[in-house]
């Protein structure tokens, strides 16, 4: 490998020495030891064949919802992808496209694109919807800096309940762009507005359903920011629109989320895609594209980019996001995803999922020992454990081939010793009552 390497170890050094570190792994130091592999002992000089078998058996090791009965959620989803989606995706002219500025030999792709916006309109109720940002962390903290810029003011308010990875995001994000971020707290597991003037913030953010699986009451929320100049943030679980309300209907004016659960697999985490929707007076200040249909010379259908607030197409400072590339192709699987399933098959999805989140949280509470904290949940539902740690119940399930959830303690100060678990489509009525069993057994 030193062959493609590009620094010499006098240039390493230099670098390493420039930003304050003693070496590269001090780079790393903020990943859990437990968590590095200092040495994987692949003995020199095997055969390809050879390598790839040792590495197989090094692979095996690790456990994965593809091996185990799986209830963990918090942003990521063991739901179920049709193999035609994969199919699709992998084909030579959408697996290599990067971005489609020659619409004349693009068309397939800005069709995909054109279909995607306009499915995430129907679903969400808002006029428009750009060509996807890189994830729900990501979709939530641009929203925040659009309407910081809509409204010329530099204060956010968010729910305490929005997911905890995405609060890291929009932070990191306002920093840079001097915007104070502060928390809406929470009672009974709901965001509580009850004492709120939000007259000094540009937006208020809201998860729904939020990251502990409740689902919020909006109607109370949007007229309480619609008495301000605020502007409403709703960042929205994309399936959980089949069933619920859309967005549109408490006045949002931007709806954000993540689409890994249409047709995207867990994947360790990632990529996901990013969707960001909104009225169309704020057309102008949504990032990255948008895809618009029109007529070529010849009277023909002709699809073409007609937004690019980007940085790279525009000058800087009046770009509207630094983010220079898109998810096309995972919006693609989405696109795939919700034309396969269709609208009656998106709704079923939702509600087996329901369905059996409140069959489990039901048969649960019956353990001694162990109470579902909040009534009010789609298929993610929250449990407190009195009669062991958390994280003691997550390895004797895990050691059954369990995975029972995330631990909440390590989020949430105030959810020491509960868990957070998510029922999808996958989960059927067997290894929800193996997981019952297993549960009162340890």
């Amino acid at each position: 490998m030193h062959n493609f390497l590009p620094h010499t170890e006098e240039t390493r050094q230099e670098m390493i020495k420039e930003i304050g570190l003693n070496s590269v792994k001090d780079l790393f130091s903020n990943i859990p030891k437990e968590a590095k592999v200092e040495n994987l002992n692949i003995p020199d000089g095997l055969s390809e064949l050879e390598a790839k078998k040792c590495l197989m058996t090094l692979a095996n090791k690790n456990k994965s919802a593809q091996n185990c009965i799986s209830f963990l959620g918090g942003g990521t989803y063991n739901r179920y992808v049709p193999s035609c989606i994969n199919t699709i995706i992998q084909r030579s002219e959408f697996i290599t496209a990067y971005t489609p500025y020659q619409p004349e030999v693009s068309q397939g792709t800005l069709q995909v694109i054109y279909d995607y916006q306009s499915m995430l309109c129907n679903l969400t109720g808002m006029d428009v919807a750009n060509a996807s940002v890189y994830d729900g962390a990501t979709a939530c903290a641009e929203a925040v800096l659009m309407a910081c810029r809509i409204t010329k003011k530099a204060k956010a308010l968010v729910s305490y309940a929005l997911n905890p990875d995405y609060k890291q995001v929009i932070e990191t994000y306002c920093y840079g762009a001097g915007i104070e971020v502060e928390y809406l707290p929470l009672l009974g597991g709901k965001t509580n507005i009850s004492s709120e003037s939000f007259d000094d913030y540009a937006c208020v953010l809201i998860q729904n359903p939020n990251y502990l699986g409740c689902v919020e009451n909006l109607v109370e929320i949007s007229e309480k920011v619609k008495s301000s100049k605020a502007k409403l943030i709703i960042c929205a679980d994309i399936v959980s629109l089949a069933l619920l309300k859309p967005p549109s209907e408490y006045n949002a004016d931007i709806v954000v989320g993540d689409l890994q659960q249409l047709g995207l697999g867990m994947n360790f985490g990632g990529p996901h895609c990013g969707f960001i929707a909104c009225k169309n007076e704020y057309l102008r200040q949504i990032p990255g594209r948008i895809v618009g249909l029109s007529k070529d010379r010849d009277d023909n259908d002709a699809f073409t980019l007609t937004i690019q607030t980007r940085e790279q197409h525009i000058k800087r400072e009046k770009a509207t996001s630094n983010i220079c590339s898109n998810q096309a192709l995972m919006a693609l699987a989405a696109t795939v995803y919700l034309s396969v399933v269709g609208a009656e098959g998106l709704k079923e999805v939702a509600n087996i999922s329901a369905q059996r989140a409140h069959y489990l949280a039901e048969k649960l509470s019956e353990i001694s020992g162990i109470k579902v904290l909040y009534s009010d949940f789609l298929n993610e539902f929250v449990i407190k454990i009195d009669s062991m740690p958390a994280d003691e119940l997550i390895k004797k399930l895990e050691a059954e081939n369990i995975l029972a959830g995330i631990n909440l303690g390590k989020k949430f100060k105030e959810l020491e010793n509960c868990i957070l678990i998510a029922v999808t489509e996958i989960n059927d009525v067997q290894d929800i009552d193996k997981f019952v069993e297993t549960v009162a057994k340890v």
